[in-house]
């Protein structure tokens, strides 16, 4: 089995993580003692972390949406969103990943005055301090944003709209987040199909805290490229026999943007040995890793990738695998795709694979 050192060293690809669930604990605290934000249940960074962690173990997605309110409300100003962007980025370099896209939406960050453009601005100016202190570290990273329209209301339109707009500065596609349940991805076919008369591409969460039939909903009604999540499809595989939905997702290699922690949490699966990745990548299906929420989940690709590796018994050819199933389904040009694939991912692990 590879250990920890390999994996760290690992490049690694990032399609599913949310900005506003990935704070560091001490900035929350040291960021509401400079707003006057009197809420955080602890003021210790560690309790901090501990608490979160523990009140999203609760196996139901709607009290683990709950702890969101915090994040939220300690990015309601630029700087506290150019903050928090520019700490994702930089976290995540140092794991190893070479590309990522981060999702978040913008509606949700305008509770002091900010307009949804000005939200978005001060994210991408935030990672792009992020990629340029990265540098520094000796750590190249690419990263794209992904706007996000809550499932509940009724923005979808507005926010793929500025997506759109905003594609020439750092957006590379969109995405509905929130609860899955009694709020289906066909509640916003005016913004998907905006979306896809102007060739911007989107992903849609799906398969997670609702069934395969969210899935079919999003893919054959909504025409995404890729699924947030999709570990739901495994109810539609039965002693290794595919169902045809399961068939099409397969055969169309279909990228799972697949987060084990975060699944976990929300009850899609019961432990790292159970979780379907596993059972899926055998299969053949068009798996990745994902973090979704490193504050919640208390997480990293680093700790994704281990406890996978450990579970289903991965090598460095697994990981590769699922690094370009990741890359190969990112928003960005099929040049750039090609790029990050053959100069970083795949000689980096030859060399790993060599000296292992």
């Amino acid at each position: 089995m590879i250990d920890r050192s390999l994996i760290e060293a690992a490049p690694k690809v990032l399609l599913h993580d949310h900005v506003d669930g990935g704070l560091r604990a001490s900035s929350m605290i040291e960021m509401a003692q400079e707003c006057g934000y009197t809420s955080l249940p602890f003021t210790d960074a560690e309790k901090l972390a501990d608490w979160y962690e523990a009140s999203c173990n609760s196996g139901s997605l709607v009290r683990y949406l709950e702890t969101f309110t915090h994040t939220i409300a300690l990015m309601q100003t630029r700087e506290q969103i150019i903050r928090v962007a520019r700490e994702a980025v930089i976290d995540n370099a140092l794991a190893g990943v070479v590309y990522a896209e981060f999702r978040g939406a913008p509606e949700l960050f305008t509770q002091k005055g900010l307009s949804l453009r000005e939200v978005v601005e001060a994210h991408l100016d935030g990672y792009a301090e992020g990629v340029a202190e990265a540098k520094k570290l000796g750590k190249k990273i690419r990263v794209n944003a992904i706007l996000c329209g809550m499932r509940q209301n009724h923005l979808t339109r507005e926010v793929a709209e500025l997506a759109i707009a905003m594609r020439n500065d750092g957006v590379g596609g969109f995405d509905i987040a929130g609860p899955e349940k009694g709020f289906p991805p066909t509640d916003h076919l005016d913004a998907f199909n905006l979306l896809r008369e102007n060739d911007m591409p989107f992903t849609i969460h799906a398969g997670e805290a609702d069934g395969v039939d969210s899935i079919a909903r999003a893919l054959h009604e909504c025409h995404a490229l890729r699924i947030g999540h999709g570990v739901r499809i495994i109810d539609d595989i039965k002693d290794g026999v595919l169902s045809p939905l399961a068939e099409e997702i397969h055969d169309r290699q279909i990228v799972l943007e697949i987060a084990p922690t975060s699944n976990l949490q929300t009850g899609a699966a019961a432990s790292y040995a159970e979780h379907p990745v596993g059972e899926l990548k055998r299969l053949g299906f068009a798996v990745t890793l994902n973090t979704d929420n490193r504050l919640m989940s208390r997480t990293s690709m680093v700790r994704e990738a281990e406890e996978i590796v450990k579970a289903h018994n991965w090598s460095l050819s697994d990981l590769e695998d699922v690094a370009l199933n990741a890359i190969g389904a990112a928003f960005i040009s099929p040049e750039e795709r090609l790029d990050i694939a053959e100069n970083q991912i795949k000689p980096a692990y030859k060399e790993l694979k060599n000296g292992n």
